[in-house]
């Protein structure tokens, strides 16, 4: 409802506080309707064809994304026709995970995850241009598109990249007997350095990369233009109980909210509350999101190790770095409220499972069916007006 209310009526800044939530919903989204809606296309409608278009990207991005790193992989790589099959399994998983109904539903998560593939992809290919401009569209999309830059980055100077082969090879040193004191320390300061060195010059089309915070610039600007507030969309977060409480205190707030979520279902009894729930909650309802959204996090720690294993470092960084954000701006009744939401779109962890299953047959179609029931499940309340993530 808050899309179609900016696609129809805008962010109005000049209201103040009556409106300022909505800039918590970032433009080109809501823009996307309001274009259908122009030529007579209800807005409801406008939304869903948006969403199913960029979900249909996003499997086919997936799918190519997949195949090329793990058949290209420095260790371990796969035939193509192995790549391909677990590249057709991620995209399985992505079209039935527990949360994919928000992929086809009035909400920015399938533009976001097809334009966030879709940088990736073109970083890869050493398309800067192509992956910074997706990258200025996704930092239109939702708050953490700009993190985007970090992978691209990482990319940029260390690889791995299609397009050409680094200038700078890495130099191992030869084995040595063990030297003593300072020998040993210049030695490892030598290792550390050609580590951490660049693995391609940078060049004039590193230029691209200002683009990335333009999405985000133009909005800021349109929303001081307008007479309101140009940090509006960082305040806005405050209406919705999201505050920066220090980096990841949300993991020990979340492990407590869990803890007590269960000590809450296994008292069955509702009068006395083991974690502070907002008045209009049950708390056997707030018990069992907060144990929901804590389930997601540790498949998805589970799953960032498998990214570390089996795709290079951007990957790793770029999950690891979006959910470090997620876990330093907890909510104080639900801590990780729309966290489940929000992994959806790491689609690294999502390669990551499908690299897992791949090697477990016995346990694949287990997982598939699981998964898909628990999206029915969730669709089911999601279309009832209940609240999911």
């Amino acid at each position: 409802s808050w899309y179609l209310v900016i696609a129809h009526f805008g962010y109005r800044p000049d209201l103040g506080h009556f409106t300022e939530a909505r800039a918590a919903f970032f433009p080109l989204y809501p823009l996307g309707i309001r274009a259908f809606s122009s030529v007579g296309v209800p807005a409801v409608l406008g939304g869903v064809l948006i969403s199913l278009a960029a979900l249909a990207f996003a499997l086919y991005g997936i799918h190519r994304l997949t195949t090329l790193e793990l058949a290209s992989a420095r260790r371990r790589p796969l035939s193509r026709d192995r790549a391909r099959d677990v590249a057709r399994l991620a995209v399985i998983l992505t079209a039935f995970g527990p949360m994919a109904f928000f992929l086809s539903a009035v909400y920015s998560e399938a533009l976001y995850l097809a334009l966030s593939i879709g940088v990736f992809y073109a970083a890869r290919r050493g398309r800067f241009a192509i992956a910074c401009v997706l990258g200025a569209l996704a930092a239109a999309t939702r708050s953490a598109g700009l993190l985007l830059v970090l992978p691209v980055l990482i990319l940029y100077l260390y690889g791995p990249r299609e397009d050409r082969a680094p200038d700078f090879a890495r130099t191992a040193r030869r084995d040595q007997p063990p030297l003593r004191h300072v020998g040993v320390l210049a030695g490892l300061l030598a290792d550390l350095r050609s580590a951490v060195a660049p693995r391609y010059r940078v060049r004039r089309d590193a230029l691209w990369l200002a683009l990335f915070p333009a999405g985000l610039l133009l909005f800021m600007g349109y929303l001081a233009l307008g007479g309101g507030d140009a940090l509006a969309p960082f305040h806005a977060q405050q209406d919705w109980g999201r505050q920066f409480a220090g980096p990841l205190t949300g993991l020990w707030d979340a492990a407590s909210a869990a803890f007590q979520g269960a000590h809450q279902l296994l008292s069955f009894q509702q009068r006395h509350v083991y974690f502070p729930v907002a008045v209009k909650d049950s708390p056997a309802i707030a018990a069992s999101h907060n144990l929901v959204d804590f389930a997601f996090l540790l498949a998805a720690g589970a799953a960032l190790a498998g990214v570390l294993r089996r795709l290079p470092f951007a990957y790793f960084a770029y999950v690891l770095a979006a959910l470090a954000l997620a876990l330093s701006y907890p909510i104080a009744t639900e801590p990780l409220m729309s966290l489940p939401r929000f992994v959806l779109v790491l689609f690294p962890l999502t390669i990551a499972i499908a690299c897992w299953l791949a090697e477990r047959p016995r346990v694949r179609v287990p997982v598939l069916v699981v998964s898909a029931a628990f999206m029915a499940v969730s669709a089911a309340q999601f279309a009832t007006w209940h609240w999911v993530a």
